[in-house]
């Protein structure tokens, strides 16, 4: 019997805060996906600022109390950005809009204590555009003792198939996000049962370092095609010394662009700081690789998404720090006519259409719940 299709709009905003992500797919939340379109919608200038200051301030768990006031107010706005988003995207798409994926913006996340919050009032979002609603997709997973993230595997191993259909790609494959934190999506076999079948974990940071460097020493936001850090001199003993003092041994824990600093480089000039600090982030991100490849000899493919895929010295410097794995290939997702930039808001689409289908969002081996987890709050609020 041929499953029931249900459009949805992702909506993804990252670490960068800079604006949102926006994709309307179609979806059975299984095996079937249509992309229908894609969008990129900036926040004012004031909003970006009030985001950045606001995480700035709120640097634990005692801090959301402290500023409430301030993260109500900021939330409220981000909420009315968003359904701003989804009117007009209604307006391109005659037929009807099933379902809003409403990942929100992102000021604090600690797994260890359990909190992860995301600026997003799903409530006010249904009244506003009168549609079902999923947000806070990130809680009952960490209930159930998972970490909260990494959420996109389960949309990776859809997109595994179809590439592997399309173009002849062999597994085992493997997905590469590089957003503000980076993480990484092993899918072993073509099918399988899911739970055996996805591995995911957080590497270390993506472009969160870098942009921050840059936001603080320039009147740019990010290092574009990583052109400063090209023009720069990597510190090779603050870079040594970053990279002893940092623990590599495990990848068990989901990460927050606050696990990291940029004192280390403290001193250096612009494009001197930035050379190193892409030094270390790409050899995180080439550790992560490893740690995922494991013992494997096959030739393997590493598909790069995200924004952090466009900095084409982090990206060669990553293939550097693997120049001795030979079966390890890095290749942009785009290759294979998927958009990098909207992976994650696709996925916050199909996440809702699972959700709202009650079927798992997050497994043991991809944030480490004790068992499959239905995430995502739904909400009918018209």
């Amino acid at each position: 019997m041929k499953k029931k299709l249900y459009t949805a709009i992702g909506l993804m905003s990252g670490t960068s805060m800079d604006g949102v992500d926006a994709s309307l797919i179609r979806s059975d939340g299984i095996d079937q996906l249509t992309n229908i379109l894609d969008e990129y919608y900036e926040y004012e200038p004031s909003l970006y600022r009030r985001l950045i200051n606001l995480r700035n301030l709120v640097l634990n768990a005692e801090d959301l109390k402290k500023y409430s006031k301030e993260i109500n107010e900021v939330e409220k706005e981000i909420t009315l950005f968003h359904s701003k988003i989804i009117n007009e995207l209604s307006l391109k798409y005659n037929d009807e809009i099933d379902l809003i994926g409403f990942h929100g913006q992102t000021i604090f996340h600690d797994s260890e204590k359990k909190i992860s919050k995301q600026l997003g009032d799903g409530k006010l979002m249904s009244q506003l555009i009168k549609k079902n609603v999923v947000y806070d997709f990130r809680k009952e997973d960490l209930i159930k003792r998972g970490q909260g993230a990494p959420l996109t595997p389960i949309f990776h191993n859809l997109l595994s198939k179809n590439i592997s259909q399309k173009h002849q790609v062999t597994f085992p494959m493997c997905f590469i996000n590089i957003g503000g934190i980076s993480n990484i999506t092993k899918i072993i076999k073509k099918d399988e049962k899911l739970e055996e079948n996805l591995e995911a974990f957080d590497s270390g940071p993506g472009n969160c370092m870098i942009d921050y460097w840059i936001r603080k020493n320039s009147k740019n936001n990010y290092d574009q095609d990583g052109a400063i850090a090209k023009s720069g001199k990597v510190n090779q003993l603050i870079l040594n010394q970053s990279i002893d003092n940092f623990k590599t041994d495990s990848f068990e824990k989901s990460l927050d662009i606050k696990d990291f600093d940029i004192s280390f480089v403290r001193g250096l000039s612009l494009e001197d700081g930035c050379a190193t600090i892409t030094n270390f982030t790409a050899y995180l991100i080439a550790k992560g690789i490893e740690h995922s490849n494991g013992n494997n000899n096959k030739p393997i493919k590493y598909l790069l998404c995200g924004g952090g895929r466009k900095n084409t010295y982090l990206v060669q410097t990553i293939k550097n720090y693997l120049s001795s794995k030979t079966n390890i290939s890095l290749e942009l997702i785009d290759k294979y006519n998927f958009n990098g930039d909207y992976i994650e808001s696709q996925a916050f689409g199909y996440l809702a259409i699972r959700s709202y289908l009650n079927l798992p969002i997050s497994y043991p081996k991809t944030t480490g719940c004790t068992t499959p987890t239905v995430g995502g709050k739904i909400v009918k609020n018209f």
